[in-house]
């Protein structure tokens, strides 16, 4: 009613007379929803005619009235003493009622309007309500499903319109209908509703969809316990590996132990044929206890030297025994001869 009289207001304030005035020129409104188209004239006119696209919906005659052609089309008649104003409706507009809207008056010229149609679909977020440990980030997926044209989907986080660089949207048309996918990433700081959006020009609210993302405090119990276990693992590891090296060392220590006592004893056995010519051989320079003359011998040893064995014997008075005598004590090492000397023995081996 106020687009009417609104287009009267403006023919009154224009002066237009003799050429209809078809308003508005632009119309989009929702599938099953109505479209409405206002003309009017200030001359008088007896033949009017609507027609949708190419083909004649509906026609006016100021005598007989409406001559209706179908139920889905009808008009009003807002005409006043000074001006002639008429509105054409489209009741339950289809996808295919998008095009020209013209009206005819008489001989006058044509006038035409453009129609669109849209759809609304449906739109959600996956999952619902979802919880998350304070300092990590989720990720919201919001769904728009059947729109047509390709819906704008925007969001909104505690009351903040986010903007559009901080989420990505992709759409994708299935049997003339667009389905199209936003992500978007919310760090855990604080509990906070998240909204999801979805809208085409013809609706006056977007469609919403929203859910609460819970932060829960950061849980170190199983932090804790995952570090421990790698500790002990590593620990564990270290310990057999300690083990291993320190039992490879012993067995190292005693290979070379056993390799060495094998070698020396290898060197006695190769040299046991020469020690053994040696073992019993006469000693040349042994004087037997008692026997007072000297013996000299001489040979060649085994290196090739001359080697002489000589025994000297030499009687010394025994003064020692003299005193001893006077002090009344004897000794078993001091023997006295007949003689009243003692014998010493000095052996001399060159």
């Amino acid at each position: 009613m106020a687009s009417v009289f609104f287009t009267l207001l403006l023919l009154y304030a224009t002066g237009v007379s003799g050429v209809p005035q078809l308003e508005p020129l632009n119309v989009t409104v929702l599938r099953g929803s109505e479209a409405r188209f206002n003309i009017s004239l200030s001359e008088a006119w007896y033949s009017m005619s609507w027609m949708l696209k190419t083909v004649l919906v509906l026609t006016i005659n100021s005598g007989t009235g409406v001559s209706e052609h179908n139920s889905r089309f009808s008009v009003k008649n807002y005409s006043s003493a000074d001006i002639y104003c008429w509105e054409f409706i489209i009741w339950d507009v289809w996808r295919n009622d998008s095009g020209d809207v013209s009206c005819g008056v008489q001989e006058k010229p044509t006038q035409t309007a453009q129609l669109f149609v849209q759809e609304s679909g449906t739109v959600r977020i996956v999952g619902g309500n979802m919880t998350v440990a304070q300092g990590h980030q989720a990720i919201v997926q919001c769904e728009a499903s059947g729109w047509f044209p390709e819906p704008t989907v925007s969001w909104v986080v505690d009351g903040v319109v986010v903007d559009q660089n901080s989420y990505n949207s992709s759409s994708e048309a299935l049997d003339s209908l667009y389905n199209s996918i936003s992500l978007l990433t919310v760090r855990g700081v604080n509990s906070v509703q998240v909204k999801c959006l979805a809208s085409v020009s013809a609706l006056t609210t977007p469609l919403s969809s929203s859910i609460y993302l819970v932060v829960e405090p950061q849980d170190w119990t199983v932090l804790i316990a995952v570090v421990c276990s790698i500790g002990g693992f590593a620990l564990l590891v270290l310990l057999i590996l300690g083990i291993v090296f320190c039992c490879k060392r012993r067995k190292e220590a005693k290979s070379s132990y056993q390799k060495e006592m094998g070698r020396t004893r290898s060197q006695i056995e190769m040299s046991g044929g020469a020690v053994g010519q040696r073992q019993g051989k006469e000693n040349p320079a042994y004087v037997i206890d008692g026997q007072t003359t000297g013996v000299t011998h001489s040979e060649f040893n085994d290196s090739g030297y001359i080697q002489t064995n000589y025994t000297k014997h030499f009687e010394i008075p025994d003064l020692v025994n003299g005193n001893q005598a006077a002090n009344g004590h004897a000794s078993a090492y001091n023997i006295l001869g007949v003689t009243g000397v003692r014998k010493h023995r000095h052996v001399t081996i060159v």
